[in-house]
């Protein structure tokens, strides 16, 4: 067999070795024909084989985001997007242009403002009343574990003081108990009976949106980890990854992830099952499944409602009576998770605090009693507190851990929001990505987009360094919980493809195994660990084919004829 693509003069980095090696990378049938040098990649040419030239440049398997929100961050990108604004004010004038922009939407909504903008980390309603005062507003913060709201919001749910914070979830509030503007985790689901649905063509649009921007970061796959049963009239996001994928729109490699309900119970597992194999009956599993469920178990540690073990410090360092939220019964979790276990499903936790990290893996050794070992492979995401003991166990349980890398630093949430109110030593045992790697435990890698950025190349600098690019902070923790650049760079492309159960498709570039491969314009392994950010994407190839190259100005040269 010919090759149809010869990738020549670069580096590639197969994952099976301890760095790249100056070679050559043909494709053929979209798929990987061989990796070498000489005579093995002398055989593939023949007179149709388009030539391209890398320049130098590494090749590396394809990026596979482990925890990602696409379709949602897509539809925030369309409508009130806050995502990078820089102040208080820089939002609210954003609210108040897109108000005025949009002046027949019933609703303004969007999200990603960040908690570090606003003292407390909580905004009031009276600031978006000053910029938006004849509709309602609801906006989600950046961790999309609490949202800001207007009066006029708050009236149309007929929220008052007089409305109790719900199970699971919190109302700021003024002196007198009147919603102050932000709310918290489950108090948010208060609005959900009067804001407007999400239309389908929205949602499409959204993945459609995301996904380019997704591919010109080298991504590959991913696995969505909050695809909902749908309510009422909103989109149903399992139909818009159906559809898109029978349109040839889908150019990934996707993973659902259904939304386990918390106050749906045990019996929603039959729905989620009917999907799953609905989605089997039609699609290929290498293009699209949705084999896994998501278990929220805590909340986010800013807000004060990931569950730990330790208490809470109030503003003056005294302990509170506040250990966070958890969303379900100990027992309840685990025999909801034998069953959905027993079913042959992934569980992909949400378990950020280390009390919820632990009755996360309670939950997994309490299936594996019952059911006996399997291959459903489930993993447990963010594991921004982690205690020791619980470390040792990930191994053994052939759970692994999904880190969110690129929170691993000093940042302004962090360091005024986080690190103040937890028990001193805290930092030290915050994402503790080198012992789990040390202990043993596989490694899988995502973003969490659009809680922050997508960008693995962005992640991987903070997972080696610690610290934020270009920041001159000290690094979050010991020297310990650091990655190695092949550590971080495995969980990214075959850590990823191990959880959605494509290790032998894809993850690693060796022949047989599909093209899905990215290019990055500089050797990793040749940067300095300082300058690892500096390195972008110019192409993205999924199944042999080049679905992004970097615009005109820094592109690779055309492809040309081999002679």
């Amino acid at each position: 067999m010919h090759a149809e693509i010869l990738l020549e003069n670069g580096w590639v980095y197969s994952g099976n070795d301890a760095a790249p090696v100056q070679a050559s990378l043909a494709i053929a049938g979209g798929r990987i024909l061989a990796v070498g040098t000489g005579d093995v990649i002398d055989a593939t040419v023949g007179a149709g084989t388009q030539r391209v030239d890398l320049r130098g440049q590494l090749v590396v398997p394809g990026f596979q985001d482990a925890h990602i929100h696409p379709i949602f961050a897509g539809i925030e990108m369309l409508q009130c997007d806050l995502t990078g604004v820089g102040s208080a004010e820089e939002a609210l004038a954003a609210i108040g242009a897109y108000a005025e922009e949009n002046p027949d939407e019933p609703w303004i909504l969007g999200a990603g403002w960040s908690m570090d903008l606003f003292p407390g980390g909580t905004p009031l309603r009276q600031q978006l009343d000053a910029v938006v005062p004849d509709r309602p507003v609801f906006l989600q913060n950046r961790d999309h574990h609490g949202a800001w709201a207007n009066t006029a919001a708050f009236e149309a749910a007929g929220i008052t003081a007089k409305t109790p914070d719900p199970d699971g979830g919190r109302f700021e509030r003024e002196a007198d108990g009147t919603p102050a503007g932000t709310v918290h985790e489950g108090a948010a689901d208060l609005f959900n009976h009067v804001k407007p649905a999400v239309p389908y063509e929205l949602a499409y649009q959204g993945l459609l949106a995301a996904q380019q921007l997704l591919l010109a970061q080298g991504i590959t796959a991913w696995q969505d980890a909050w695809v909902p049963i749908p309510e009422g009239e909103h989109a149903d996001h399992l139909t818009v990854y159906s559809d898109a994928a029978k349109a040839g729109d889908l150019l990934v490699r996707v993973t659902a992830c259904q939304w386990w309900d918390r106050t749906a119970g045990i019996g929603q597992l039959e729905e989620i099952l009917k999907r799953r194999d609905s989605v089997a009956a039609g699609f290929d599993p290498s293009q699209l499944n949705a084999n896994s469920v998501k278990v929220m178990v805590d909340g986010v540690a800013e807000n004060y409602t990931a569950a730990m073990h330790h208490v809470y410090l109030d503003h003056h360092g005294h302990h509170t009576e506040n250990r966070g939220i958890e969303f379900f019964d100990p027992a309840e979790m685990k025999e909801f998770v034998t069953a959905i276990d027993a079913a042959g499903m992934q569980v992909h936790f949400h378990a950020l605090g280390d009390r919820a990290v632990t009755d996360a893996l309670d939950a997994v050794e309490a299936a594996r009693e019952v059911n006996g070992p399997n291959d459903n492979r489930h993993h447990l995401a963010h594991l921004q507190v982690v205690r020791s003991e619980d470390i040792r166990r990930f191994a053994p349980l052939n759970a692994a851990a999904n880190v969110q890398a690129l929170w691993a630093c000093h940042e302004e949430q962090m360091d005024t929001l986080t690190l103040p109110f937890l028990e001193p030593g805290a930092e030290d045992r915050h994402y503790p990505f080198g012992e789990l790697a040390a202990a043993g435990a596989r490694l899988a890698a995502g973003s969490d987009w659009p809680v922050s950025t997508a960008d693995p190349v962005a992640a991987i600098h903070v997972a080696v360094n610690r610290r934020s690019p270009g920041s001159d902070a000290p690094p979050l923790g010991p020297d310990s919980q650091q990655l190695t650049l092949k550590q971080i760079l495995d969980a990214y492309t075959q850590g990823s493809a191990w959880i959605n159960h494509r290790e032998a498709q894809a993850g690693t570039l060796e022949p047989g195994k599909l093209a899905d491969l990215a290019v990055l314009d500089a050797n990793l392994f040749e940067l300095p660990a300082q300058d690892l950010h500096r390195a972008s994407v110019t192409q993205t190839w999924i199944g042999g084919e080049c679905v992004y190259q970097r615009p005109a100005a820094a592109a690779l040269p055309e492809t040309e004829a081999a002679q």
